[in-house]
């Protein structure tokens, strides 16, 4: 007898898991992959205009997304040439990212630019760079060293080379030379 009550209980329950099991059946979306669809390390690259490199990069680590868009999770190195081929600054940060769809990259961390013809250098912690317009900007605050001057500031735009630049918010002591352009704020 004890032997039909558990087979009731279990016939039971076994009709129960099948009542369960034939109610709606949710459909789940495919999830969409949004990482990299690439990756690269060790990587060069180099990029130049009438057979003339006028920039070059190299980096530890590069992703690369379906958009176009490059990831440097590992930091960057880039070398810039003036137009006689010559190397004229550098740039290299802890961090970047290319935006293909807006052509700009944004280096980030400890970033340092060197113009080596002037031999001042920039420091900040956010820096853009617009290849086509060849400029780069930031809202940040901005260290330059010159040879024998430290300019503070907020905000920049300049040349990609450092050969001319404008400090929004500029602070610090500095020389004017005399019969010299007042700089641009």
């Amino acid at each position: 007898m004890a032997f039909f009550i558990y087979m009731n209980k279990l016939f039971f329950v076994f009709i129960l898991l099948q009542l369960i099991a034939c109610g709606k059946t949710e459909v789940m979306q495919p999830l969409e992959y949004d990482g990299p669809q690439r990756e690269g390390e060790q990587v060069e690259m180099h990029y130049s205009e009438n057979e003339i490199v006028k920039v070059r990069m190299l980096a530890d680590l590069v992703y690369e997304y379906q958009v176009g868009d490059r990831e440097f999770p590992k930091g960057i190195y880039m070398e810039f040439f003036n137009e006689l081929g010559v190397l004229s600054s550098t740039l290299r940060a802890n961090h970047a990212y290319y935006s293909k769809k807006d052509n700009t990259w944004k280096a980030t961390g400890k970033v340092e630019v060197i113009n080596l013809e002037k031999n001042e250098q920039l420091n900040t912690e956010e820096l853009f760079w617009r290849p086509d317009k060849e400029q780069i900007y930031t809202e940040s605050f901005v260290t330059i060293r010159m040879q024998t001057e430290v300019i503070y500031g907020e905000g920049l735009e300049a040349k990609q080379d450092m050969s001319s630049y404008t400090i929004k918010k500029p602070q610090g002591e500095f020389t004017i030379e005399e019969g010299a352009e007042t700089p641009a704020r």
